[in-house]
């Protein structure tokens, strides 16, 4: 047997929208995770970007388990001294809920310049309308 390596002229890349409505963060994430890096595919590469562009709609709507609402931290910081930021999931969601979703696929993802293309494929929406008509997004279905 051959080992195959994936090349740009190889695959398609399809469009795929996600509703978030009423999903657990962590499980959404990690299945939008899966299909961005291209694991679903035969021909998936490592190495090689062979994933899907995923659209998010509804991210406002999204849902979180037990006390995380209040508890989950997210951090940033400056990088002057005393420059660390701290903000909760809840005021997160009122504030910018696209970065809910986003913060919880980077994880997923490789620590790398392959994880820094792949994420640019992602696109999420708080709301349910969304630019991306055009490229007719078949609805990816959560189970």
């Amino acid at each position: 047997m051959k080992t195959t390596v994936a090349k740009n002229e190889d695959f398609d890349r399809k469009w795929y929208i996600v509703d978030a409505t009423g999903h657990v963060l962590g499980r959404l994430a990690s299945k939008i995770a899966f299909m961005l890096r291209g694991k679903h595919k035969p021909i998936f590469t490592p190495h090689v970007d062979t994933g899907d562009f995923i659209v998010v709609v509804n991210a406002a709507k999204i849902a979180l388990t037990g006390n995380k609402w209040k508890d989950k931290i997210y951090y940033r910081h400056s990088g002057y001294m005393g420059g660390i930021k701290a903000i909760n999931a809840k005021d997160l969601l009122k504030k910018r809920p696209e970065d809910l979703v986003r913060f919880a696929v980077r994880g997923m993802l490789p620590k790398n310049r392959l994880g820094r293309s792949i994420i640019k494929k992602l696109k999420i929406y708080a709301g349910s309308e969304h630019p991306h008509s055009a490229q007719m997004p078949e609805p990816f279905k959560i189970s």
